[in-house]
C-alpha cells in the first residue's frame, strides 16, 4: 500500500509539503498542489483519515441522535440533515435510540469516543447533565436541553392553535386531543413545556377555551412504529366511549393515520361525521385517503438545514443565537 513518503518521493517534495496539501494548511503553490494530487492518483494513495483528523483536531463527523428512525418525520429529517452535512464536507453518524435510555447513553459515549465535531440532538431521554458534560458543540432539535444550548424548532404552540381553529371553523363542537408515542411518559407530556405535546396542547386548548368548545385528552401508546394496529385499537376503544367527538387533533400524522383507519373500521365517515387534523405534514400526508390528510406543516428541510448550519458555526467558533423557532402552516385537505 503506497505511503505518504512514496507520494513525496515521486512528486519531488517533502513529506511536510504533502501533509500540508492533504490538510489544506500553509501556503502551497497551485502547481505543487496539482503535482501532489496527480501523483496520489497515479499510485492510488489513500490518506489515513484518522491521522488527518488528529492532525487537524477535527473529524468532520456530526452525530445525530433520534428517538425512532421508523417514524416518517424523523426519516425525512435525517435525510435532509445528511444532505446538508455532506454538502458542507461532513459525514453523519446516525444513532437511533428507540426511546431507550441505556441505548441513548451508549450512543452518547460512542460519539464522544469517535471524536465527533458536534452533535444534533433529536431525542432527550438522558439527564441534561449527560449532554452538558460532553464539552462539544450541541444543537437540540425540537427539545429544549438548557438555555445556553441552541434550539431549532417550529412554532408548536401556534400549530396547536391552527389545528383547533380549522376544526372549529368547519363546525366541530366536541374535540379530542390525541397524543402519545413515548412509552411511559403519558403523565408528563402535557405538563412539560420543553416537549412538543405540551406546547401543541397549550395552543389547542387556548383556542378551544376562547370559543367555548369542550375537548378531551387521550393518550395512545406506540411501542413500535412498524406495527400500529394496537394504536388503531386504542382509538377505536376511545370512540366507543366518546361517540359525540366530532373533531380530532392528532399530534402527529402517524397518529392521525391511525385515527383514520380506526374510524374506517367503525364505518364512521370522514370528514362528514368526524374531522381530523394531523401534525408534521410528512410526504405521505397528501396521499392519505380521503383526498389527503389536513395537517400542520413543519418546515422539515429548513429545520434540518438550520441545525447543520448551527453545528458548523459552533465548530468554527462563530457567534450564534440560542433559539430558532420556524413558522408552521396549515395544509388543508380532505379530512376537514
Amino acid at each position: 500500500m503506497p505511503s505518504i513518503e512514496d507520494v513525496a518521493k515521486k512528486a519531488g517534495v517533502s513529506v511536510t509539503t504533502v501533509s500540508r496539501v492533504l490538510n489544506n494548511r500553509g501556503y502551497i503553490s497551485s502547481a505543487t498542489r496539482e503535482k501532489v494530487y496527480q501523483v496520489m492518483k497515479e499510485i492510488n494513495y489513500q490518506p489515513n483519515e484518522l491521522a488527518r483528523s488528529l492532525f487537524r483536531k477535527k473529524s468532520n463527523l456530526i452525530g445525530l441522535i433520534i428517538p425512532e428512525i421508523a417514524h416518517p418525520f424523523f426519516s425525512e429529517l435525517t435525510q435532509y440533515i445528511e444532505y446538508y452535512a455532506f454538502k458542507n464536507g461532513y459525514k453523519l453518524l446516525l444513532c437511533n435510540s428507540e426511546h431507550n435510555r441505556e441505548k441513548e447513553k451508549e450512543y452518547i459515549d460512542m460519539l464522544k469516543k469517535n471524536q465527533v465535531d458536534g452533535i444534533i440532538m433529536g431525542s432527550m431521554l438522558q439527564e441534561t447533565a449527560d449532554y452538558l458534560e460532553l464539552n462539544l458543540p450541541l444543537v437540540s432539535f425540537d427539545r429544549s436541553i438548557a438555555d445556553h444550548i441552541p434550539l431549532v424548532s417550529s412554532d408548536n404552540k401556534n400549530g396547536g392553535a391552527l389545528a383547533a381553529q380549522i376544526l372549529i371553523g368547519k363546525g366541530s363542537r366536541k374535540l379530542a386531543f390525541i397524543y402519545g408515542g413515548i412509552k411511559g411518559y403519558s403523565g408528563d407530556l402535557l405538563k412539560n413545556k420543553s416537549l412538543l405535546a405540551g406546547l401543541r396542547y397549550d395552543g389547542f386548548t387556548l383556542e378551544c377555551k376562547r370559543n367555548n368548545i369542550p375537548y378531551l385528552n387521550y393518550y395512545v401508546e406506540i411501542d413500535n412504529y412498524s406495527n400500529l394496529e394496537s394504536t388503531v385499537d386504542q382509538i377505536i376503544g376511545f370512540f366507543n366511549e366518546n361517540q359525540n367527538v366530532d373533531g380530532i387533533f392528532a399530534t402527529s400524522d402517524v397518529i392521525a393515520a391511525c385515527a383514520i383507519k380506526a374510524l374506517s373500521k367503525m364505518k364512521i365517515k370522514i370528514p362528514e361525521s368526524v374531522k381530523i387534523v394531523g401534525y408534521d405534514d410528512i410526504i405521505l400526508a397528501s396521499l392519505i385517503a380521503p383526498a389527503g390528510l389536513t395537517s400542520i406543516k413543519q418546515p422539515i428541510e429548513e429545520m434540518a438545514k438550520q441545525s447543520v448550519e448551527l453545528i458548523i458555526k459552533q465548530i468554527n467558533g462563530e457567534h450564534i443565537e440560542r433559539k430558532y423557532i420556524l413558522e408552521v402552516a396549515l395544509m388543508e385537505r380532505g379530512t376537514t
